[in-house]
């Protein structure tokens, strides 16, 4: 009896950087080979004396280091009530690293287009480890992938006497520096960088977008449903002081240092909820902004981002840039009941809303008004804190290559556009666990394939495919699965807020 031979396994694709040598593992898909190489660190634990320094680079090692698990995530737990994304929290020291997607791995003459995907999560969780930022259907398109790590909430970017500021922002430019420096090793092009976030990774790209410091290390930029930080020097200091008070510390760099990291976590948490009530504490978000975030602190960003954009920053790059139709009403549904009887009117004016703006705001979005005032209350956050800054700096960029979309394909089980909906159309990702959680069972391909095609297009060749706002001021691309495609002034609802 002959035995019959054994399949030929392929060894673990193995990559050298400048730093010492990675092992990645190959994916299941044998109509698209690609590799994964997951935790590189691109710079040192940011523990004990470097907790609140600057990112240093690591130090070169002899032999060959695993890549194959995700690495350590700044994220200690779920800091929000509902995690919308899957976001595992990783344990571990070394939680400046990042994730690498190619289909062409050791191979430095490929030069393929790059992507940098930024997370989300207000700045103050998250995880570079999510299912859904997995790079396979970019590398199916030719495409290398990178996903990064970077520290947040107070960490990240808290103001501390005695500690460099936005640090987190450090962090992105670390990440983007080792792109420039690695990425050729990993089959990818230092020339043809595209970054690209959503929510407070949106406002990442963004923020590095209308940055002088940045604009040697990325190419093209996307932005999804875009949270700007921009905090102000006084709300910053007004912040750090309170979580100090909380701490019992100085409010120092040795104070601050002397507080376990995960219990700073819990009291960063205690400072974002003085708001009170749910609406008072939507009025101080629509009015001072996020508590963290990246901070304008004349150094790394010399003015707030949208002011830099409207001057000429990054005017050179190509930039794509949109939101989902109803970022936050999900949010307010909990509350029909109680707004049932409560005009819109007077439940804006609860929000600060003044009165020329209570009424052009009505009259342009007298669709939505007609599902309710939770709905009309739930459409005027989701413009107040997205959907205005998209139109807004789509107009501040001027004849700068800007595309915009919106995305209103509607989650058959929560039953709008919501925040994060369209996270999964564009990785392409809508088998991983979790997503029927957010869209309902059976999300349509069709979309997704354009989502994820005008990504890839973009990125790959820098243009979605539609026509450009700043060419036709705007013109925007409707995503959905019925109604037209393109749509000459797509944002009109938001006019009564620019």
């Amino acid at each position: 009896m002959t035995t019959p031979p054994s399949r030929p396994t392929r060894e673990a694709p193995v990559v050298d950087t400048t730093a010492g040598a990675f092992r990645g593992l190959w994916r299941d898909d044998p109509e698209a080979p690609s590799a994964a190489f997951l935790g590189i660190p691109f710079a040192q634990p940011p523990i004990g004396e470097l907790r609140f320094a600057a990112p240093v680079p690591v130090e070169p090692w002899a032999g060959v280091r695993d890549a194959t698990s995700f690495g350590a995530t700044p994220q200690r737990g779920p800091v929000a009530e509902v995690t919308l994304i899957p976001e595992p929290s990783v344990p571990g020291d070394s939680t400046l690293n990042v994730n690498v997607f190619t289909p062409r791995p050791g191979d430095s003459s490929a030069r393929l287009p790059v992507l940098v995907y930024i997370h989300g999560g207000g700045y103050v969780s998250g995880s570079p480890a999510s299912p859904w930022y997995d790079g396979a259907s970019f590398a199916r398109d030719g495409v290398v992938t990178v996903v990064v790590s970077y520290r947040l909430g107070f960490d990240g970017f808290g103001l501390i006497e005695g500690a460099p500021s936005n640090r987190g922002v450090r962090d992105w430019l670390a990440a983007l520096e080792w792109v420039q420096r690695e990425i050729t090793a990993f089959g990818g092009d230092p020339d043809a960088v595209t970054i690209a976030g959503q929510s407070a990774g949106g406002g990442a790209v963004l923020t590095l977008l209308g940055m002088p410091a940045a604009q040697h290390l990325f190419h093209r930029a996307w932005a999804l449903s875009p949270a700007l930080g921009d905090v102000s020097q006084a709300r910053a200091r007004s912040v750090a002081t309170q979580l100090a008070e909380l701490a019992g510390v100085a409010p120092t760099r040795d104070g601050f240092a002397s507080v376990d990291p995960d219990v700073l976590i819990g009291l960063q948490q205690t400072v974002s909820e003085r708001g009170g009530t749910r609406l008072s504490g939507m009025r101080e978000l629509l009015e001072d902004g996020l508590p963290w975030g990246p901070s304008v602190d004349g150094d790394l960003l010399p003015t707030a981002t949208p002011t830099s954009i409207a001057n000429g920053v990054g005017a050179e790059k190509p930039l794509v840039v949109g939101s989902t139709d109803d970022e936050f009403t999900m949010v307010t549904d909990d509350a029909r009941a109680k707004l049932r009887f409560v005009p819109a009117a007077v439940a804006l004016g609860a929000l600060g809303v003044d009165g020329p703006t209570r009424r052009g705001y009505l009259a342009d979005n007298a669709e939505q008004h007609r599902l309710g005032t939770a709905a009309l209350l739930g459409r005027y956050v989701s413009d107040a804190v997205f959907r205005s800054g998209v139109a807004r700096i789509a107009t501040a960029r001027g004849a700068a290559p800007t595309w915009v979309y919106r995305f209103s394909w509607a989650s058959t089980r929560i039953g709008w556009a919501c925040h994060c909906i369209d996270v999964p159309f564009w990785f392409d990702v809508l088998d991983r666990e979790r997503v029927d959680l957010l869209t309902g069972e059976n999300p349509p391909v069709a979309l997704a394939e354009a989502v994820h095609g005008a990504a890839s297009a973009f990125v790959r060749n820098g243009a979605p495919g539609w026509e450009p706002w700043s060419t036709e001021p705007g013109r925007t691309r409707v995503f959905d699965v019925t109604g037209p495609d393109e749509i000459d002034d797509g944002y009109r609802s938001v006019r009564a807020l620019l």
